[in-house]
This record gives structure tokens, sequence and C-alpha cells, in this order.
């Protein structure tokens, strides 16, 4: 053929060089097509936070003039455990399988009847 080795991988090279710069343009060409669509436009369908560790957390309380602050202090520790995230962020310390998730679910229901119960006689015993 007359052509030595260097010769014929230039030629490749050079072949190789013009269709990936065809295929380039036409990549680019599609996403600039695609996003006159808003095609990567991310949809956030859910209002959970994106992250397992993160959560929502909105709690406030309004510190009375002259009011210690250890009452303060007191009631927004009352208000985080009522809201139940220290809880949740207990639980997602560790991998829970489904069916170990569902038995402790099982007993805080039960324990959650229980102090239900409690109350409801209390309740009644003071009325009487």
């Amino acid at each position: 053929y007359g052509r030595n080795i260097e010769d014929t991988f230039k030629i490749l090279f050079i072949e190789t060089m013009a269709r990936l710069s065809t295929l380039f343009v036409a990549l680019v060409a599609a996403i600039a097509t695609l996003s006159n669509v808003m095609a990567f436009v991310p949809v956030n369908t859910r209002s959970v936070p994106a992250s397992s560790t993160e959560l929502a957390v909105n709690i406030k309380i309004q510190v009375g003039e002259g009011e210690p602050i250890e009452s303060a202090l007191r009631r927004f520790k009352r208000e985080v455990n009522k809201s139940g995230h220290l809880m949740d962020l207990r639980h997602k310390r560790y991998f829970e399988n489904s069916q170990d998730r569902k038995k402790r679910k099982i007993v805080q229901a039960r324990n959650r009847k229980r102090l239900e119960r409690m109350q409801k006689r209390r309740m009644q015993q003071q009325r009487s």
C-alpha cells in the first residue's frame, strides 16, 4: 500500500475524531432541544426532606419577659419530645428491616393504648 504505520494511525485518528465531533454536536443539539422543554428540571413531588438524616424541624416557643431560661429550656425540651423528631433520628441511626420496624410499631401502639387506658382511669377516678 505504500503507507507506513504512522500514517495509517493518523488517518484512523482523524476519522475517529471526526465521528466523535459529529456525535458531540448531535448530543449538544439534543440537550439544547430538551432543555427548552424543561426535561432536565427536577420535579420535587414530595415535601419530605431528600436526605434520610435531614428532618423538617420547626419548633418554636415564646419566651416571656422576665421568664427564667431554665423554664423556657424545659418547655422547649418538652416540645421537642412531643414532636417525635429525636425518636425518628434514634431509629434511623441503624438500619432496621421491615419486620423489626413492624414489631417496634406494635410495641409502641401497645404502650400508647396502655397509657391512654391509665389516663382514662385517672380521669374517671378524679370525677368520682
